[in-house]
């Protein structure tokens, strides 16, 4: 089933395996039971670490789990982890055995002090591409607490189990009948809402002390990993904290317009940056955020994970995170008709009607996509006209299920307590209210600047933006700001990695005049 170049692939990646991984599957008699045997198997026979065998269940569909040494390891797949989870198969073998990327012993002591037990199931599709993070995330905690089991769910073999539970999204998270989660995210944020639903064993003890550093970047970004790699390289002590490496580009599917790179994909970017950032003496802490900033001499900062640190120059390089419509309706409806993410969601309104919030270049994109998978399509937005590129609204128009309504603003979003029914609309010349019946609605109106954790102390404008002079200076001596976060126009990656170049190398002169 596997051709013989990922074979040989396996062979290096599962080379290093040091333990006993068994891959033991229900008995089933579905059509496609052969199919999972014969993947099961093709992967067993790249390492001698790795066995298949028959386990004593019955199962309705496709179904294994993951033994270690044994014993389960509560990690366990419904379906055929092929598509974009063939990935989440390889790394659970991976995290199984000790290996792969994991997070630090901070990190691991934070998963395993969440209540248990847990026993959650991730709903996915094997063409979303935003599933595998929170699924590979789930396997991985799974790994490393004591009273915790995930199931990855291809809901294609589970139609009644997306009724019942009215899934209209992916992934969903459930807990029993209890929806914990839907949708893109990352480790810290699937961590908290762990914390949030099950609880947390109390570990109070006083912060950490992480060291003191010439220069810390919060954030990491394109902007934020090269503010780190220059100052890396002028030989400043320089360490980086982010919830992940990549930030929103890993959220980015084509890139044509990197300079250099006629064509490259958000999560290769990612990769690259975080190669390249190894490569230099940078200290990185990742799956953790800033929940206090103390402005002195030197700046004394605490994370999310009860740690200290403090630096003598700071460069915040957050970058930005998508816009809601902060609409009554949005949240409550989130994963049941609310979605961000065409790609992932929009097979689940196959034959329906939707709405897409939002005319740049987001907007319209979605909606070309959408227009192929849906019954209908009504585009809307704020302004009079259309923001995006001329060629994207021309190819829109052409669509023969796509209704575009220009100034207008929502109002809300309802529902029938279970799924999203209709959005409510204004037309902006008139006042006049109209309420439009449809299954469901994406939201794509930009992108809102991560700065609301600084406080008032660093000078913003009213949307949130950081004030910078021409060399990403601040307000506040030897705090720096650069990339999306900022007042610099044009959202733009190649722009964004400037800028952080640029706040490293102030950062560095500044230094170089006080020291």
């Amino acid at each position: 089933m596997l051709d013989s170049n990922i074979i040989t692939q396996l062979k290096e990646v599962f080379s290093t395996l040091d333990r006993t991984i068994e891959l033991v599957y229900a008995q089933s008699a579905h059509s496609k039971q052969q199919e999972l045997e014969a993947m099961l198997t093709d992967v067993a026979s790249v390492s001698s670490h790795i066995s298949l065998r028959q386990g004593q269940t019955q199962s309705a569909y496709p179904r294994f789990e993951i033994f270690v040494n044994g014993k389960p390891n509560g990690i366990s797949f419904s379906g055929i982890p092929g598509g974009h989870e063939f990935s989440t198969l390889i790394l659970a073998i991976l995290h199984s055995s000790g290996q792969g990327k994991l997070p630090d012993p901070a990190m691991v002591d934070r998963i395993k002090n969440i209540q248990g037990p847990i026993h959650l199931k991730t709903y996915v599709s094997l063409s979303c591409e935003n599933c595998p993070d929170v699924a590979q995330a789930f396997n991985m905690m799974a790994t490393f607490h004591p009273d915790m089991s995930h199931e990855v769910i291809d809901g294609e073999f589970v139609p009644e189990d997306i009724a019942t539970l009215k899934i209209q999204g992916v992934p969903s998270v459930i807990d029993k009948d209890t929806l914990v989660h839907s949708g893109k995210s990352n480790l810290l944020e699937l961590i908290e809402k762990l914390e949030q639903h099950f609880g947390r064993v109390s570990t109070a003890t006083a912060d950490k002390n992480l060291g003191t550093f010439d220069v810390t970047i919060i954030g990491g970004g394109p902007a934020g990993v090269a503010a780190a790699i220059y100052t890396a390289r002028k030989g400043l002590r320089t360490s980086l904290i982010t919830e992940r490496v990549g930030g929103q580009v890993l959220d980015t599917k084509g890139i044509e317009n990197f300079i250099s790179v006629p064509y490259t994909e958000g999560p290769d970017l990612s990769n690259a940056l975080r190669t390249h950032l190894q490569k230099n003496e940078v200290t990185l802490f990742e799956h953790r955020r800033i929940n206090q900033i103390e402005y002195g001499d030197v700046k004394q900062l605490h994370t999310s994970m009860q740690e200290v640190l403090q630096t003598k120059a700071l460069i915040i390089a957050t970058g930005a995170k998508w816009r809601e419509l902060n609409v009554a309706g949005e949240k409550q409806y989130l994963g049941r008709g609310v979605a961000f993410c065409p790609h992932c969601d929009g097979p689940y309104y196959k034959g329906k009607d939707v709405a897409v919030v939002g005319g740049g270049n987001s907007g319209v994109e979605a909606a070309i996509d959408l227009a192929g998978i849906v019954k209908s399509v009504t585009l809307l937005e704020f302004a009079p006209a259309l923001k995006a590129d001329q060629v994207l609204v021309d190819r829109l128009m052409s669509l023969p299920n796509v209704k575009v309504i220009t100034n207008v603003s929502t109002q809300k979003i309802d529902g029938d307590g279970e799924k999203v029914t209709s959005i409510e609309i204004q037309h902006r010349d008139n006042e006049q209210n109209e309420t439009i019946l449809l299954d469901g609605v994406f939201v794509q109106i930009g992108l809102i600047p991560n700065s609301q954790f600084l406080g008032d102390a660093i000078e913003k404008t009213n949307w949130g933006e950081i004030k910078v002079t021409d060399k990403c200076r601040t307000n506040i001596k030897h705090v720096y700001a650069a990339g999306d976060v900022t007042t610099v126009p044009y959202k733009q990656i190649v722009i964004a990695t400037g800028e952080g170049a640029k706040a490293g190398l102030t950062a560095f002169e500044d230094l170089m005049i006080t020291s």
